[in-house]
């Protein structure tokens, strides 16, 4: 039974499991988005969600705490600086993890960690997939309104069309054409 083990020791002692999460977090921040397993991304999910909550309080404190974890002044100024105002309006789950399948020589099950607000492709996914929700979305009475206007529509063009028929087509000759004639 694994009553009571909550942390995964990922089969490294106590001061190469902080340094190895420490770096990956630090990485994780300047990056946005690695490539790890999956049993180190969850561990690293439970580390660095904390410090991306408390960097929304930019605090002398706050600072120092979170620079203790990733002992980083690029990462802890970049956390700061630009993670903190695109995850302000976030209440959590600023981390995704996007498995990939299993590596080659161990079969280890690897995966994409990612900070969610950063994957441009998947906020121009959901971007797309509300809009074509707005434009789409119609009530059974407004659908019998809208084909008899467009049966209007295509009746007012082909009596228009057969005007112009009976007109005679004027030829703009402009310099260039007549060049070409000759």
């Amino acid at each position: 039974m694994r009553h009571r083990k909550k942390i995964n020791h990922l089969g490294r002692t106590s001061s190469h499991r902080k340094a190895m999460l420490s770096n990956m977090a630090s990485s994780l921040i300047l990056h946005k988005r690695i490539k790890t397993t999956v049993a180190k991304a969850k561990a690293l999910r439970m580390y660095v969600e904390p410090l991306i909550n408390r960097s929304k309080e930019d605090t002398t404190h706050s600072r120092r705490v979170v620079f203790s974890h990733l002992q980083d002044k690029e990462a802890v100024s970049e956390l700061f600086r630009e993670v903190s105002q695109k995850v302000a309006s976030r209440p959590g789950g600023y981390t995704r993890i996007l498995k990939l399948g299993n590596r080659l020589g161990d079969a280890a099950e690897m995966c994409y960690i990612e900070l969610v607000d950063y994957n441009e492709n998947m906020l121009a996914a959901s971007g797309a997939k509300a809009e074509e929700k707005k434009t789409t979305r119609r009530s059974r009475r407004s659908t019998k309104k809208v084909t008899a206007d467009v049966a209007a529509e295509t009746k007012a063009p082909a009596a228009e069309a057969s005007v112009e028929k009976a007109e005679p087509q004027k030829e703009d000759k402009t310099p260039e054409a007549e060049q070409t004639e000759e």
